[in-house]
């Protein structure tokens, strides 16, 4: 009856059941939209470094493996890089097409999926995600220029809430200050 569209469930079952694939094709997708694990390290690093004494990329790398060895991490990455590339090959319907070439302000649902990783860590996880969000350092500028053939409406948003959540789970994992007599 529609048999492409068959194997092509087939494979996403295949997928679901081997969750090591899942991760693997998650990280890959980051890396051929430009992403290094580094880059994400750098954005933690910029986020907890001023609160945590020392704090090195080592240590913000072993907390991004950390996020991206979560299931929901996974399909969000997967749902979110393949939109923008469907929108790259104009493949969606309008207006969307041009609400996510443009990464138009007011559409948000970037930002709502993101928030599925930030959640994964707490309410620590949204204040970061806002401001990582909002200032843009390191690769989230270059992922928000819009230069280019590339359409990063979701990964910006993505690579923001992975730091933001690992960044999170970072300050968790820190002792409780208030605790620390003098």
């Amino acid at each position: 009856m529609y048999p492409k569209f068959k194997n092509e469930v087939l494979e996403v079952i295949i997928l679901v059941i081997q969750g090591e694939t899942l991760e693997k094709k998650a990280r890959q997708l980051l890396k051929d939209r430009g992403v290094e694990m580094e880059d994400l390290a750098e954005l933690v690093l910029f986020l907890q470094k001023p609160y945590i004494e020392d704090l090195d990329l080592v240590t913000c790398m072993e907390n991004i493996d950390s996020v991206l060895s979560k299931r929901e991490v996974h399909n969000t990455i997967i749902t979110g890089i393949q939109l923008d590339i469907l929108a790259e090959e104009k493949k969606l319907i309008h207006p969307l097409q041009e609400i996510l070439e443009e990464d138009e302000g007011l559409y948000g649902i970037d930002e709502i999926l993101a928030l599925s990783i930030v959640n994964v860590y707490g309410s620590i996880g949204f204040t970061n995600y806002g401001y990582i969000d909002k200032v843009k350092p390191g690769i989230l500028a270059k992922l928000n220029s819009h230069e280019g053939p590339q359409v990063h409406t979701f990964l910006d948003d993505i690579v923001g809430a992975i730091a933001a959540a690992a960044a999170s789970r970072l300050a968790h994992s820190q002792p409780d200050k208030s605790s620390i007599t003098q």
